[in-house]
């Protein structure tokens, strides 16, 4: 998780989107200093007045490690909420070592904002595929057209990765679209119902997850890496429909992740809050490790 002499450093691209060129997100977001209210019908939804239609400016941090051979078809992860440069750090250690593929990271920053109402909270709490056919459509090409790179089309060659709302975003990616992606990687998962405007089909959100979902459906060949500190959030709004606490909601994954026979790896971090900075800085390199799992590793160290 530091940078070392002698270990080759990839480039970093610095890439900007803006939502006037974007059919799928063209912006929203909510008032300042406001957020919601519970429907005193259903405590499960948030009523959300003060949102509408803004412009927001992303950008994209895209890693290519100096490994790369340009031409070539590389692997790739995909991480919300960049730019993620512990990230990159991280691949230019393990790269050189061969503990993880010769890979592209492509950090995307969100639309601005948070939960319900914003652009963010509608990037990353949506459960659908919109999130993951907006990276397809309009975040890939452009990274290969900038950074003049390959990205493989197989999904054991994609990963997702991201922390709270983004981090459950990976697993939606990944979810509603296997034949895109099938390796993800999350801290402090928002598996909770944060999910606006409701959705009839997914009515507690992203709480669906371990409550119906997973559960109720065949197991799908993907690799998930998850962790929760034991000091992660617990109910931090206006709701109280008993799905907001992030703990409860982690190990409710890791349970039924098991009864289903996923592979995937549970770290419950003690003394830690959420998406704990020290908690990424000791485990990243093993989660990278785990995730790329079964991937070939091609090429000498260094």
């Amino acid at each position: 998780m530091i940078a070392q002499n002698g270990v080759p450093q990839g480039t970093v691209f610095d890439l900007t989107m803006e939502s006037v060129d974007s059919r799928i997100y063209p912006g929203i977001a909510r008032d300042p200093n406001t957020f919601g209210t519970a429907d005193p019908s259903d405590p499960a939804k948030m009523v959300v007045t003060t949102s509408h239609p803004a412009p927001y400016t992303r950008k994209v941090a895209v890693y290519v490690p100096k490994q790369y051979i340009p031409g070539t078809v590389a692997p790739f992860i995909v991480g919300a909420d960049g730019p993620d440069h512990a990230l990159f750090t991280a691949l230019d250690n393990l790269i050189a070592q061969r503990r993880v593929p010769v890979m592209i990271a492509i950090s995307i920053g969100n639309g601005s904002g948070d939960a319900q109402g914003s652009e963010r909270g509608l990037e990353y709490d949506t459960m659908s595929g919109l999130y993951a056919e907006f990276v397809e459509k309009e975040v890939l090409p452009l990274v290969e057209k900038q950074c003049k790179v390959k990205l493989t089309k197989d999904p054991e060659g994609r990963a997702t990765m991201g922390g709270s709302s983004g981090g459950s975003c990976a697993l939606i990616m990944a979810w509603y679209h296997p034949e895109l992606y099938h390796r993800i990687l999350t801290y402090s998962g928002t598996y909770v119902n944060q999910q606006w405007p409701s959705n009839f089909q997914t009515p507690h959100g992203a709480w669906e997850f371990h409550e119906h979902l997973i559960p109720n459906s065949p197991a799908k060949p993907l690799r998930i890496w998850m962790e929760v500190g034991d000091r992660d959030l617990f109910n931090p709004n206006v709701m109280r429909d008993n799905m907001h606490d992030w703990v409860v909601a982690n190990e409710n994954m890791a349970k039924v992740l098991a009864a289903k026979g996923y592979h995937y790896q549970f770290v419950f971090a003690r003394n830690a809050g959420h998406t704990d900075r020290t908690v990424k800085q000791q485990t990243l390199p093993e989660a990278l490790e785990y995730l790329w799992q079964g991937y070939p590793i091609a090429g000498p160290a260094n």
